[in-house]
Formats: structure tokens, sequence, C-alpha cells
């Protein structure tokens, strides 16, 4: 299913999770933003959750390479 998680290394995957974590640098990286949004109760907008899921999408493929590496 996800065949092109074995061609990526490893490296490449943390380099892209770290910068969208990071990204943007000022005021605030969007992940802190989206996620004090969700303990405020105030993620409802679609674009925002959508923003949230393109920032943390490089660690949740790390988290499925890592899985599948661990079998």
């Amino acid at each position: 299913m996800l065949k092109f998680l074995n061609k990526l290394p490893f490296s490449t995957l943390i380099l892209a999770t770290i910068f969208m974590l990071l990204t943007p640098i000022h005021p605030m990286p969007h992940v802190v933003e989206k996620l004090l949004m969700i303990k405020n109760m105030t993620l409802y907008k679609p674009l925002d959750i959508f923003d949230l899921f393109f920032h943390l999408s490089p660690l949740i493929l790390l988290i499925i390479k890592v899985l599948k590496e661990k079998k």
C-alpha cells in the first residue's frame, strides 16, 4: 500500500518532519497554534483542520515507516 515509504530514507523524512513542525517560525509555528486552538476548542474551520494535518503529515509518515520497519 505505502510502497513509496520503502524508497524514502529516514533522513529525508526526519528533515521534512522538523521543517514542517517548525514552519513558520514567526510569530508561532502552525502546529503549536493549532494545538492551542484544540485546547481552547476553537479549531473548527476546515482550513485550520487541513493545515494541522498538512503540517503533521511528515510526522505521520515517519511514524508509519518506523512501525513498518519494526515488523
